[in-house]
C-alpha cells in the first residue's frame, strides 16, 4: 500500500508492505488561521512572480491520482485538490507525474512546489517535508451488497472465508484480527483488491479489507459491494512541502482551510466517493 511507504533519505518499504508507525514528539505548527490574512496574501513573492503552483504526483493509485481513459491528463483527488488550492492562491496548477521514490528528492531539490499522491503524514518523512494533512485513510471491510453475512467489525470476521491482498498492511490487519479469534477465519490472500473482490463475486470468500478510499471507488463503481464504516490502522494522508518553505505551507494549508469552509473540498471528495476521508480541520505534521 502507498500511503504506507517510507522514501526519501530514509528508510525505504517495498511497495506491497506495509510501514510500521511510531509515535512522534514534536509538537506540529499551527495552521496560519489568526493572520488575518487570506491565503493568495500569504504566497511567498517567488511563487507569486513565477504565476504557478507546480504539483508532483505519481499516477496509478486510483481514485487518488490517475489518467483519464484514453489520455495523458491527470485526474483524481489530488488533482482536482491541487488545482483548486491553486485557484485560490492565485496561481495555475501545472501537474508533474513523478516516480513515486522521487517525489520527495523533487521538493528539496526545488524541481516541484509540493507533492500529493497519498503519502502518509509519517514522523521519518518528516525529516524532510512538512505536510499539510487534508485525507484520513485506514482499511476498511468490503462485503457483497446487502452484506447477507451481517459483518459489521473486524470480530465478525472470525470463522469466516476472508480474501486479503498479499504483503499488504490489510492483510496484516486480518492476520492480528486472527490471532485473536476462537474460531479462525480461512485466509484466502489474492495479487491485488480487484482479484479479491472476484472471490466475492463467486462466494468463495464473504469478506476483504481494502484502503478505504480504494473501497469506496470500487463500491461506487460497481454497485456490487458496501464498505463498512469503520477504517482500521487510519493516519493523515498530507501535502508534502520542502520544510525550508514554511511560508508557502502556511499558504497551502489556509487555502485548503478555505476550501473546506466554503464547500468546495467536500464536492471534491463526493465526486471519487471519499467523503468518509474527509477531515474538518486542516493540521500539520500531525501523524504518526
Amino acid at each position: 500500500m502507498r500511503k504506507h511507504l517510507v522514501i526519501a533519505l530514509a528508510a525505504v518499504c517495498a511497495l506491497s508492505v506495509g510501514c510500521g508507525r511510531s509515535t512522534s514528539g514534536t509538537a506540529a505548527p499551527t495552521p496560519p488561521s489568526s493572520t488575518g490574512k487570506s491565503a493568495k496574501e500569504l504566497v511567498p513573492e517567488a511563487v507569486r512572480k513565477s504565476g504557478e503552483l507546480r504539483m508532483a504526483t505519481s499516477e496509478g493509485y486510483p481514485p487518488m491520482e490517475m489518467y483519464k481513459p484514453g489520455t495523458q491528463e491527470m485526474t483524481g483527488v489530488d488533482a482536482d485538490l491541487a488545482v483548486a488550492i491553486g485557484a485560490k492562491l492565485g496561481l495555475r496548477t501545472r501537474i508533474v507525474n513523478a516516480s513515486f521514490d522521487g517525489l520527495i528528492p523533487g521538493l528539496q531539490g526545488g524541481r516541484w512546489d509540493i507533492a500529493m499522491a497519498a503519502l502518509s503524514d509519517l514522523e521519518q518523512r518528516r525529516k524532510a517535508v512538512d505536510f499539510v494533512d487534508y485525507f484520513n485513510a485506514g482499511g476498511a471491510i468490503m462485503v457483497a451488497k446487502g452484506n447477507p453475512e451481517g459483518i459489521k467489525t473486524l470480530a465478525d470476521l472470525c470463522g469466516k472465508k476472508v480474501v486479503l491482498a498479499k504483503g499488504s498492511s490489510n492483510l496484516e490487519i486480518g492476520k492480528r484480527q486472527n490471532d485473536k479469534c476462537a474460531q479462525k477465519m480461512e485466509i484466502m490472500q489474492s495479487e491485488d483488491a480487484p482479484t479479491g473482490l472476484l472471490s466475492i463475486d463467486s462466494g468463495r470468500t464473504v469478506a476483504t479489507i481494502v484502503d478505504s478510499p480504494v473501497a469506496h471507488m470500487y463500491a461506487k463503481e460497481t454497485g456490487k459491494y458496501e464498505v463498512l464504516p469503520e477504517q482500521y490502522d487510519a493516519g493523515p494522508w498530507g501535502i508534502a512541502v520542502d520544510k525550508r518553505q514554511t511560508g508557502l505551507r502556511d499558504a497551502i494549508a489556509m487555502a485548503l482551510q478555505e476550501l473546506i469552509d466554503n464547500g468546495e473540498y467536500g464536492k471534491i471528495l463526493a465526486k471519487y466517493g471519499t467523503t468518509p476521508n474527509a477531515v474538518a480541520k486542516v493540521t500539520i505534521n500531525t501523524g504518526a
